[in-house]
């Protein structure tokens, strides 16, 4: 059957980067039974098990190929505890060969993370907004809202003095603590020696999901618990800013029990969590520019063969109490193409668009020859493999990054984003001229409900050409314009409409609103 969402250009990093990805998910998907049920879900690259975080991830991308995007989310659902917690994972196969045989089902959540909650409402919200099943997120609705209260409510997750997310001294967002040594190995539970701190990723992460809900609660004419949920949030992306940021990037850790790491530069940390924030939209604009600078500034200064660091500086080795974690290997400083897809989406929504199909091509240039793609490598380029991991399993097809490159390239430089379901409310932003294409044809769809959103982009004659099909949307377009264009006239069906032509950055798109149904012409004049 034909994708429902492909790109015709003519430039085949442009082309094929989509379709490469969607053959990686094929080696990914894992159908497990549960209580009888059968389960659809993506496993994470490193293991045989589906982690809602990568999972959640991850959906931004399969959501458009994949059909069953609403079993796994149940399943976590279903399993929740009492008290609104969410497990991390569930398995039915061996992890720890070869001293685990049994294939029983077995679910875990790791006490030291903070993040599991809003990843699981973030999911939850994904495939509603691909199946458009209102009734099915109405129904899940009292469990997404329980997760999030459980955060904000159990002292392992809620700082009450600076009001955040907090969670123990892990890298980033990952699930292993700082000790100080007192753990013969990663240590993964909440001790009496747990060193606190806040994370600016896990509350950019709870400010995303408290948005969500507030949409969700409107979307149902809930309006008073839609007003908490946006009052929540923006309390959150407030004392998160004024915490965390340092005046050029988040601080990696901001520290609630005293802790010094010896051999350390504890003070120029950049995380991963920086482009993902952005994404989120905690960020205003001088917030992003000045991060997406600083990897400008790092990527000109360091001798990795990509500036997508999981964390830079990287720790000393074994500081987290595992050999292998050597400075430059998996999270401690390993270059990941999560952090790098992240970045393109920021870049391209921010006037960094050049930069933005930059880490595009260096990927499609990393993954094209051997189709292959690994969750971490070496600053030199060498894949992670096995022997160099911590996990068990490193696969070629990882779905966690390339799925944040499907997701630069589709809503950053394809520039289709779907503001509520269905693409009934759609930010159309394409950005061909950053990539000096001339003529492109684009169609994004969903799998699961077969709604789909396309157009033709055409530049001619000092004329910009659109030719937008979609069963209804109400769309919000942001056009970028050749380089010195002025927009002198928008036609949408041959009848003027009102635009604003504004610089981001500098960059010059051409704003305007317009509804569809079928198929629209549009006409972007130009001087």
């Amino acid at each position: 059957m034909r994708s429902l969402t492909f790109c015709r250009c003519g430039r085949p990093e442009i082309d094929e980067l989509f379709p490469i990805i969607e053959e990686f998910f094929q080696h990914n998907f894992l159908d497990i039974e549960m209580d009888g049920k059968k389960i659809r879900g993506y496993r994470s690259p490193d293991a045989k098990s589906i982690w809602i975080r990568d999972y959640s991830d991850m959906m931004r991308c399969f959501r458009y190929f994949e059909s069953d995007l609403k079993s796994c989310v149940e399943h976590f659902a279903e399993t929740q505890a009492e008290n609104g917690r969410i497990f991390d994972y569930y398995t039915v196969f061996p992890e720890k060969l070869p001293s685990e045989k049994e294939n029983w089902a077995k679910y875990v959540r790791v006490p030291v993370e903070a993040d599991v909650e809003y990843r699981f409402v973030k999911a939850a919200y994904l495939a509603w907004q691909a199946t458009g099943d209102d009734e099915w997120i109405e129904r899940l609705l009292p469990k997404m809202e329980k997760a999030l209260l459980y955060v904000l409510n159990h002292p392992w997750r809620w700082d009450k003095k600076s009001r955040l997310v907090k969670r123990a001294y892990t890298i980033d967002t990952w699930d292993f603590a700082y000790t100080a040594g007192q753990y013969h190995w990663l240590q993964m539970q909440i001790t009496d020696d747990t060193f606190w701190g806040i994370m600016h990723g896990d509350n950019s992460g709870y400010y995303e999901a408290f948005r969500l809900m507030g949409q969700l609660y409107s979307y149902f004419n809930r309006e008073k618990r839609a007003l908490i949920w946006r009052r929540l949030a923006k309390k959150i992306r407030r004392r998160m800013n004024r915490i965390c940021w340092n005046g050029q990037y988040y601080t990696h850790f901001v520290k609630l029990t005293p802790v010094t790491i010896p051999g350390t530069d504890e003070a120029n940390q950049l995380s991963l969590s920086n482009p993902i924030d952005i994404n989120r939209g905690v960020t205003n604009h001088k917030m992003t520019v000045s991060i997406i600078n600083e990897y400008l500034r790092r990527r000109g200064s360091t001798e990795t063969f990509a500036e997508w660091f999981s964390i830079d500086p990287p720790f000393p080795a074994g500081i987290f109490g595992e050999e292998k974690l050597v400075p430059g290997a998996y999270i401690n400083g390993g270059i990941m193409p999560l952090v790098g897809g992240e970045l393109a989406r920021a870049a391209f929504e921010h006037g960094f668009e050049w930069y933005g199909v930059d880490i595009l091509r260096r990927y499609f240039e990393m993954i094209a020859k051997k189709k292959e793609t690994y969750l971490w490598y070496f600053p030199d380029g060498t894949p992670s493999n096995i022997d160099t991991s911590t996990s068990p399993d490193a696969m070629p097809t990882d779905g966690w990054g390339s799925s944040a490159m499907a997701y630069a390239l589709v809503e950053g430089l394809w520039g289709v984003i779907d503001k509520q379901k269905l693409f009934r409310e759609v930010e159309l932003s394409p950005r061909w001229p950053a990539a000096d294409v001339e003529h492109a044809e684009v169609n994004v769809g969903y799998a699961s409900s077969g709604a789909s959103f396309g157009y033709k982009f055409d530049i001619e004659d000092k004329r910009i050409l659109l030719e937008i099909n979609s069963d209804k949307s109400k769309i919000a377009a942001h056009v970028l314009l050749p380089a010195e264009a002025l927009v002198k006239k928008v036609l949408v069906d041959d009848n003027k409409t009102d635009f604003k032509q504004r610089k981001v950055e500098s960059s010059d798109y051409v704003d305007f609103e317009l509804k569809v149904r079928g198929k629209c012409a549009v006409e972007i004049q130009l001087s």
